[in-house]
């Protein structure tokens, strides 16, 4: 199928279930989600294992499905999750380095622990590929620099100057997280100095300045050109950013679009659920979503994302599975009951549904009333008493949560279907601005659960070559 078959197909999938993607799972005791279900699921559904559930959220091809053949799932269910397989982007990390690039400072043996000083193992995981992946389009895609967006403290630059030789130009917004690069910059140098003669590498530029929707593609090159004092706008740059938030990633394709000098982009997306929508945000002009002339045309109610199906696309779907075959329950118990505290919370406070409370990690053998004690602390519920309803409703809540469990692992297969969406839209995006598109699956996703890049060029400059 064609981009724009799969989109079409997609969103009717979604309109389909979308009253099961939209039951916020914080809400599943105060507005009882589990009768929506058909009569024959909750029946079926009931009598699988926990452990089995996990079967519903493989997403490799190798693996087909339940396989216990003793387990009655409901038709319907099983039929949704092979359609979903064939609609839904591969989540399987399928990245692999093209060719070898050399990095000796990232080899060497006193100086390669200092790229990653501090740095989680997530973010290791993802600045490496990063890094590999933007290192390879400099190659394939001769630009005179990067400018990487949301840099932080400059970790993936610091990789792209001081490992590849790779000149950045990286925009943050935050002055101290800028100022402490900039340090760190120093005394990489400092020791780098002390223990080798390697020369050819490049020192990222940090450059404050926030990149707005309305930011012109003319305000975007002065800011670069000043930042790297060149002396005029005849230069080629790749722009680059490791989950741009929100409304960032669409505004840096527009950039990438409106800038003769932007020559590929690479950027992996996240906090879908922060995007503005002409639903959720109509008076605001420029949306995250959709950006496709082939979606934009049509009317909104068919092309909507909810911020409940946005929020579900962005959760760590191969974590829960492993926990779900793991059988790990004082982990999946969690979720019941912050559900069963929303319902006490709006019994007393109708009007303060949905506020936030402490994140309470678990504990083998916790109970609701231990939990709510401490996930209550230090906030306007603490004098609330959790048997405010009765001691009959919330013992009923709190030993339904296996229920919860099965509501939630239903929603969550449908998570990557959202997210396949929101791709399909950007990628379609930059194919009609004749750009030659590329969506893969760069990461681990039990370390990286927003793992999908988005590459693209022009085919202006494809066809100069």
């Amino acid at each position: 199928m064609s981009t724009k078959q799969k989109l079409q197909s997609a969103l009717g999938l979604l309109k389909k279930y979308e009253w099961l993607l939209n039951s916020y799972v914080l809400d599943f005791y105060v507005d009882d989600h589990w009768s929506k279900l058909p009569a024959s699921w909750q029946h079926q559904l009931e009598g699988i294992p926990l452990e089995m559930f996990e079967a519903l959220l493989q997403t490799d091809d190798c693996e087909s499905g339940p396989k216990n053949t003793s387990i009655v799932w409901p038709l319907e269910v099983l039929v949704l999750r092979e359609v979903l397989r064939s609609h839904c982007i591969s989540r399987t990390q399928e990245y692999q380095p093209k060719e070898s690039i050399p990095c000796p400072l990232l080899r060497h043996h006193k100086l390669k622990h200092l790229f990653m000083k501090r740095v989680k193992p997530k973010k290791q995981h993802e600045i490496t590929r990063m890094a590999e992946i933007c290192a390879f389009s400099c190659r394939t895609t001769p630009v005179d620099f990067i400018v990487d967006f949301g840099a932080g403290v400059g970790h993936l630059a610091r990789i792209l100057g001081y490992g590849y030789g790779i000149q950045v130009c990286c925009f943050e917004m935050q002055p101290e997280l800028n100022q402490q690069a900039v340090a760190i910059d120093g005394k990489l140098e400092s020791i780098a100095a002390k223990l080798t003669e390697a020369s050819g590498y490049k020192r990222p530029v940090h450059l404050t300045q926030r990149l707005e929707s309305n930011t012109q593609p003319a305000q975007f090159i002065a800011g670069i050109r000043d930042a790297l004092q060149l002396a005029d706008d005849d230069f080629r740059f790749g722009i680059v950013g490791l989950h741009p938030c929100g409304n960032l990633g669409a505004t840096l394709m527009r950039m990438f679009l409106g800038c003769t000098q932007a020559k590929f982009l690479n950027f992996v997306g996240c906090c879908y659920q922060k995007m503005t929508t002409p639903t959720t945000h109509p008076r605001v002009e420029v949306h995250g979503y959709p950006l496709s002339s082939f979606l934009q045309c049509k009317r909104a109610t068919d092309t909507h994302l909810s911020y409940e199906a946005r929020e579900i696309s962005c959760h760590a779907m191969e974590v829960y599975r492993d926990r779900l075959q793991a059988g790990q329950h004082d982990y999946l118990k969690i979720h019941s009951f912050r559900a069963a505290a929303e319902r006490i919370i709006v019994q007393q406070y109708p009007h303060l549904r949905h506020c936030a409370l402490r994140n309470v990690k678990h504990a083998p053998g916790m109970s609701f009333q231990d939990y709510f004690q401490k996930a209550v602390q230090g906030t306007r519920f603490e004098t609330l008493d959790p048997l405010v309803l009765g001691i009959e409703q919330c013992t009923a809540d709190v030993q339904h949560w296996q229920r919860l469990v099965i509501f939630y692992t239903l929603r969550l297969m449908l998570a990557p279907l959202v997210e396949s969406i929101i791709l399909y839209d950007r990628a379609l995006f930059l194919s009609e601005n004749d750009c030659l598109v590329e969506l893969q699956a760069i990461f681990d996703p039990r370390l990286s659960p927003r793992n999908h890049i988005s590459r693209a060029v022009k085919m202006s400059d494809v066809s100069n070559k």
